[in-house]
């Protein structure tokens, strides 16, 4: 065995050795709770590791001499070493950069009831977090083109000889840059947040999540309506948690003019009070229409969020209409029909005559 192969395998055994070394400290770091590493980090670095290893492998056999002699396989080994190089360390700032954000939203609950903040922070850092990783994947690809030799000159000459396409292509990147934009303007402004509850496309659901071009929508059903960032910033739409999570709830109710309205008052108060759906802050009845046949109530409760809120109106609806049927049967909308018993004998006799 020569020098060279002898060389060769006991660097590419300490190669391996350090390489499970590290992959056993970094499952001990993962165990352990009291780092702010997570438990799968030995399977999320394992394949940049190996990557970077190759990188260094091939970086020794450029060093040796003997290895690697031809002076084209040299050019080409260190083409090569170089784009493992930016791609393990691309792929570990990106790792970084998600075990951070994970790490910050720790602190952060937003499955309580009060989780505003909660829910303003997962907002920012999950698009900041898509932005970073597209950043810093534009940034590794560009370092990894300018390895390869002459990349600018073919770069002009593409534009030069591809005007109009190129055109065509600026403007269609306007549009997916402008959904780019507005997600940046989401996590900035945030008109909507994670798990807001919104009106969009006259469906009612939660914000589910939000990416950097678009967004998913949860409706109420279970569908996902999923809509492009830039919907958010131009097109109207209803945000029923935009400052707090509490909302007023509305129930209708159609009566007769004779039903006793303080009655009623008193029998949604009873309800209310003996239910955990209400928050105890609003309690209202009023007439808020007439017309020729029926008298419109308006009942006003309030809830500690939109779901609670769509559980008490039903509850409340519910037993109203029971109240009224129960005790006042008589008040349920109705129409009416007059109908005279007589006629004068005058009027009697030029009817019959017309007849």
């Amino acid at each position: 065995m020569g020098d060279t192969t002898r060389y060769i395998l006991i660097f590419l055994a300490a190669l391996l050795v350090l390489y499970f070394i590290l992959h056993f400290l970094l499952k001990k770091l993962g165990r352990d709770p009291r780092n702010i590493l997570p438990h799968n980090i030995a399977s999320r670095l394992k394949f940049p590791l190996i990557i970077l290893f190759i990188a260094v492998a091939i970086q020794a056999g450029l060093i040796n001499r003997e290895i690697i002699t031809d002076e084209d396989q040299v050019n080409f080994f260190q083409q090569i070493r170089s784009i493992f190089l930016i791609f393990s360390f691309t792929w570990f700032i990106i790792i970084a950069i998600r075990i951070a954000k994970n790490q910050f939203l720790k602190r952060f609950d937003v499955t309580t009831a009060n989780n505003l903040r909660a829910r303003k922070f997962y907002t920012q850092f999950n698009i900041i977090e898509r932005i970073a990783i597209f950043v810093v994947v534009i940034f590794g690809l560009g370092i990894a083109l300018l390895t390869f030799d002459g990349v600018e000159e073919i770069g002009v000459s593409i534009l030069t000889s591809a005007g109009i396409a190129g055109i065509v292509l600026g403007l269609s990147a306007q549009k997916v840059f402008g959904t780019i934009f507005a997600g940046i303007q989401i996590a900035i402004a945030q008109p909507i947040r994670i798990d807001d509850v919104v009106i969009v496309e006259g469906e009612w659901g939660r914000i589910e999540e939000i990416k950097l071009t678009y967004v998913v929508v949860k409706i109420w059903d279970q569908r996902r309506l999923v809509l492009p960032t830039t919907y958010f910033i131009e097109e109207p739409f209803q945000n029923w948690t935009r400052n707090s999570s509490d909302i007023l709830g509305t129930v209708y109710i159609y009566t007769d003019f004779d039903v006793p309205i303080d009655k009623l008052r008193e029998e949604l108060t009873r309800l209310l009070n003996a239910t955990d759906l209400w928050d105890r802050k609003v309690n209202v009845i009023q007439v808020t229409d007439l017309t020729e046949k029926t008298m419109e109530l308006r009942a006003l409760m309030s809830a500690k969020d939109a779901p609670t809120a769509w559980d008490l109106r039903v509850y409340a609806r519910e037993n109203l209409l029971k109240f009224i049927k129960d005790n006042y049967p008589g008040s349920l909308p109705r129409t009416r029909l007059e109908i005279k018993e007589g006629l004068p004998r005058q009027e009697e006799s030029s009817t019959g005559l017309q007849k």
